[in-house]
């Protein structure tokens, strides 16, 4: 399963057509990304919090980047025999793992998950969904989270393989800002799930013209390392390659 990560990913996932992932039609009672997706809450959480971040100096958090984190953490558990539901709870939690960076930065995991949890209750999931999400939501940082459950593994994985020059607000920084600088220069991002062989592997296409591969070691360590983590959570090995060369 390879995931891009383009410009032509804006829109968030089309995870069901007519039904919910499992064949629930709409209107069974059942809390779906779409509406989670169309909430006006929603909405307006993940764009005061990409604004934040964009006043303090980061990069592209908003509905681009939550976007793609739900599809990669949707079609990782589909790819790899998860149920429907539980699939597309991951898809709920990547949508929503970045709200409480409208609160502040630090600690934004947690405070996110308290957030979701009164979205998700004002729209009828019931308690035991509502706390797959939050886990997931309060455990994707990697400073401070762990993969606690298929759902939460899923959501680390599509955060942290979003490294992608789109992201970057101005160019112009790549210069000074290191951040921006390894962004800027991976052109191709893809997460690699392969069941068959027990393996998912970011593959990266960077230009070294703007940014050698250490700079990229240096800074996204400690994700890589949370990727790991979440690949054995979920019983496979993670690996990384840089323009066609294995390194991990």
């Amino acid at each position: 399963m390879n995931h891009r990560n383009a410009s032509n990913r804006l829109a968030a996932p089309g995870i069901r057509g007519d039904q919910t992932p499992g064949g629930i039609a709409p209107g069974d009672g059942i809390v779906t990304f779409e509406s989670v997706r169309d909430n006006p809450r929603v909405k307006a959480f993940i764009r005061s919090a990409d604004s934040a971040l964009e006043v303090i100096g980061y990069t592209e958090h908003g509905e681009r980047h939550v976007g793609l984190v739900a599809h990669i953490a949707y079609n990782t558990l589909k790819r790899l025999g998860h149920p429907d539901r539980e699939a597309e709870l991951a898809a709920i939690a990547g949508y929503l793992h970045d709200i409480g960076n409208a609160v502040n930065r630090e600690v934004h995991a947690q405070t996110g998950a308290v957030m979701a949890m009164r979205i998700l209750t004002d729209l009828g999931m019931p308690d035991d969904e509502v706390v797959k999400v939050m886990g997931a939501i309060g455990n994707h940082h990697e400073s401070d989270g762990s993969a606690i459950s298929p759902v939460a593994a899923a959501v680390i994985l599509g955060d942290k393989s979003d490294v992608h020059r789109t992201r970057v607000r101005n160019p112009d920084m790549i210069k000074f800002d290191v951040h921006d600088r390894v962004n800027y220069a991976v052109e191709k991002s893809f997460l690699n799930v392969d069941e068959a062989r027990k393996e998912i592997t970011l593959e990266l296409t960077i230009d070294t013209k703007i940014s050698q591969v250490m700079e990229y070691f240096e800074i996204f360590m400690t994700r890589m390392l949370a990727c790991r983590k979440a690949a054995i959570f979920l019983g496979m090995s993670f690996g990384l390659t840089v323009n066609g060369n294995r390194l991990t």
